[in-house]
């Protein structure tokens, strides 16, 4: 009987206890974890982009500058995403803190600075995020024969090599020259010059293409910097004309000047009624006064007479001999003659 009432206790307590158990021994709320911040990555594009879907990246040291577009976005606080413009004066509006000095510093900086403002008066550990959405701060100007001169926008430390990539390389429907000229206003500084390059003065080098190209020298593939102008010049050309094969402009890709003797075999020689006793060049000076040089070219292709070296956009004109002109002339009409007497024979 005692034991029989000891039992119904216990069956009557038990349920107490679980329940007196599961309010105080209840686990604490866990912490949602902040999500990792980046702020290296951007869907910026700039001219010149081959159309490619592949986002951009902007490098860890990549300093803002006015005129760069961020995405800015706090954990939790859909109310404070925005995208800003840095100003003029380098600086950004930013809801509760007001203006915030941006230029100068990296995505990685800005994104500390607004979580340590915001922070201080406003929220509680805030996890702060900076995209770089647009880079026009460190503008480049590519110019002249490349595939696409533009203005380009830097989004990191890049070279030359890099930055004449970024136009596409050098042009298809215009050849490349020899050199390629860098113009900076700030100037140079303490940059020494290096075999194949030539100083022109204290904001402009000159830099040879082939070397650079064939070398990788790190002396001529210098760093390009923000407002930088960088020129490829146009190949020379040369011209003949008149009697010859095939009369046109011809480029000088690889080679500073060219000889009458060249320049005729890219003509593919004289054709059959060529005066060559009397050709003449054809060049505009400096000044932009024109001056007609005698050549003898059947002597100089004898060995006869020197063998002159022409310049860029000289023209070398070949005559007709009147005597040849006239004589192939006699021939075309006896032939046609002929062929009219076959013809009306047969008939």
């Amino acid at each position: 009987m005692r034991f029989s009432i000891c039992l119904s206790l216990l069956v009557l307590l038990t349920p107490l206890r679980s329940g007196a158990q599961s309010t105080t021994d209840e686990p604490a709320p866990q912490a949602v974890p902040a999500p990792l911040v980046n702020t290296d990555t951007t869907t910026a594009s700039t001219p010149g982009d081959s159309g490619s879907s592949a986002a951009a990246v902007a490098g860890p040291n990549y300093i803002l500058g006015p005129e760069d577009e961020v995405d800015i976005e706090v954990f939790n606080l859909p109310e404070l995403k925005q995208t800003v413009r840095v100003a003029a004066d380098g600086k950004i509006s930013v809801p509760l803190i007001g203006r915030v000095q941006a230029s100068g510093l990296t995505p990685e900086q800005l994104r500390q600075e607004l979580a340590d403002q915001w922070g201080e008066n406003y929220l509680q550990d805030p996890q702060v995020s900076i995209f770089v959405k647009e880079f026009k701060a460190r503008p480049v100007s590519v110019i002249g024969a490349v595939g696409k001169p533009n203005l380009y926008y830097l989004k990191g430390t890049r070279n030359l090599i890099e930055v004449l990539s970024m136009a596409g390389g050098f042009g298809k429907s215009t050849a490349s020259g020899r050199t390629v000229v860098i113009t900076r206003k700030s100037g140079f500084g303490d940059l020494q010059p290096s075999d194949g390059m030539h100083v022109r003065g204290p904001d402009q080098i000159e830099i040879d293409l082939n070397r650079l190209l064939n070398t990788r020298d790190p002396a001529l593939n210098i760093e390009i910097k923000p407002y930088d102008v960088v020129s490829v010049s146009q190949a020379d050309v040369v011209y003949v004309t008149g009697a010859v094969k095939k009369p046109g402009g011809f480029v000088l890709d690889d080679r500073p000047t060219v000889t009458l003797i060249q320049a005729i075999a890219m003509a593919e020689g004289f054709s059959g009624t060529a005066a060559k006793g009397g050709a003449r060049i054809m060049r505009t000076r400096q000044d932009g006064s024109k001056v007609e040089i005698p050549v003898n070219l059947r002597q100089v292709m004898k060995g006869k007479a020197e063998d002159l070296t022409l310049a860029a956009n000289d023209v070398l004109y070949v005559p007709d001999s009147k005597a040849k002109v006239a004589g192939q002339r006699a021939v075309d009409a006896s032939v046609s003659t002929l062929s009219a007497w076959l013809i009306w024979g047969v008939h």
